[in-house]
């Protein structure tokens, strides 16, 4: 299990290697305080600040530690988000899901569930991985909801886990799907995203 640079195409989303090329759009998708909430560094809102946060993420990704994608909306070729592996451990077949942000009106439609489903079946179909792990911040029971909507199994809570850049002492929770498990988180996303396809050709149609 060896990830390394790759384009993933769905119908909804192109995942793209985070570059330079993605400040500008990414400063704009990044213009909602509320999708900071949870993360490790405080809102970015300038052009200074989304190129140091990108060079740090392509510093990382020299390690062979983490490989940060771009979320780009399919139709527009705009960057809407970021996501990476983290945690990549090939001696282990394992690595994370993480890091996984969107501008708000990308949330809660099926650029979300489509950039899951295309980073799980790259990590399971091609990569050979036998776990992949999200953890969330125990305020954010939107994500978990979310990934236990998909079938992730939670396993627990690490408890005082981080200390965010505003003092706030952060418990983790983690989720995991094991590669026997991924065939019904598959065939569960497919529907899903089968449901949000049709309700936007409906939709459309008006």
């Amino acid at each position: 299990m060896n990830p390394t640079a790759v384009v993933l195409r769905g119908d909804a989303v192109r995942i793209e290697p985070l570059d330079a090329g993605h400040a500008d759009d990414l400063l704009t998708a990044a213009a909602d305080p509320r999708i900071w909430r949870h993360l490790p560094i405080p809102q970015p809102t300038t052009i200074e600040q989304v190129r140091a946060w990108i060079a740090e993420a392509l510093r990382l990704a020299a390690s062979g530690d983490e490989l940060p994608f771009a979320i780009l909306d399919a139709r527009s070729g705009q960057a809407v988000g970021s996501t990476r592996y983290l945690e990549i451990r090939p001696a282990w077949r394992t690595l994370e899901i993480g890091w996984t942000w969107l501008a708000a009106e990308a949330q809660r439609t099926r650029v979300n569930t489509e950039c899951k489903y295309l980073l799980l079946r790259h990590a399971f179909e091609e990569l050979g991985a036998q776990r992949v792990q999200f953890k969330t911040d125990s305020r954010n029971t939107q994500s978990q909801a979310a990934l236990e909507r998909i079938g992730a199994v939670r396993e627990g809570v690490l408890r005082k886990h981080r200390i965010l850049y505003d003092g706030y002492v952060r418990d983790s929770v983690y989720f995991s799907i094991l590669d026997d498990e991924w065939p019904a988180v598959r065939a569960r996303l497919e529907e899903r995203l089968a449901r949000g396809a049709e309700r936007e050709r409906q939709g459309s149609s008006r």
